[in-house]
């Protein structure tokens, strides 16, 4: 075998490796069952319920915050059916709206849909958090690509949820959200 094949040989095998193990001990990795018994138990009917003020920050592929935001999302629901109206603010000024349909089955499985989704999102909340995977299509004038999403959602308490998203293209980590979310007082 040839040194340069040797080296590739071994890089290929270190990626492996390094991807398995992220995929066994990483954010990836985490279920609704590891948090099953934290108190205060999540309910999103309750939780993302009425006004909320969110505030996040963006992180690219290299780790560095490439965006923040803030946002006034307002919940409202009709019995497991509920819709999460979100308004985002960039800090290069430029305006986001979606909408969320939400549905939370009595086990609490959760279906999801938006506008910019491709198909139908779904999770589960169990003890203190919320998983929720998705597919998300990018606006055109943010290239159009459509990335796969992981959102954990932590109940931090009665008022206060941090929410970390990893977006993934290809299975490779392009981008990462943490935001709080804070039900405002009527």
């Amino acid at each position: 075998m040839s040194t340069a094949l040797s080296i590739l040989s071994g890089m290929a095998l270190m990626l492996a490796l390094y991807a398995l193990t992220q995929r066994l001990t990483g954010f990836q990795a985490q279920k609704p069952a590891d948090y099953a018994r934290l108190k205060p138990a999540i309910d999103i009917r309750k939780h993302l319920s009425g006004p909320i003020r969110c505030e996040g920050v963006i992180y690219g592929p290299t780790g560095r915050v490439t965006s923040r935001f803030l946002a006034d999302m307002e919940g409202r629901w009709d019995g497991n059916r509920g819709v999460l109206a979100e308004h985002f603010t960039y800090d290069s000024g430029t305006r986001q709206d979606r909408e969320w349909r939400l549905t939370l089955g009595n086990d609490g499985r959760v279906t999801a849909e938006a506008d910019d989704l491709v198909g139908m999102g779904e999770g589960q909340q169990e003890g203190a958090a919320l998983r929720l995977s998705y597919t998300i299509r990018l606006p055109a004038s943010a290239g159009g690509h459509s990335l796969q999403v992981t959102d954990w959602m932590y109940l931090v308490d009665e008022k206060t949820i941090v929410n970390r998203s990893q977006f993934r293209k290809f299975g490779i980590k392009v981008a990462e959200l943490v935001a709080t979310m804070r039900r405002v007082d009527a």
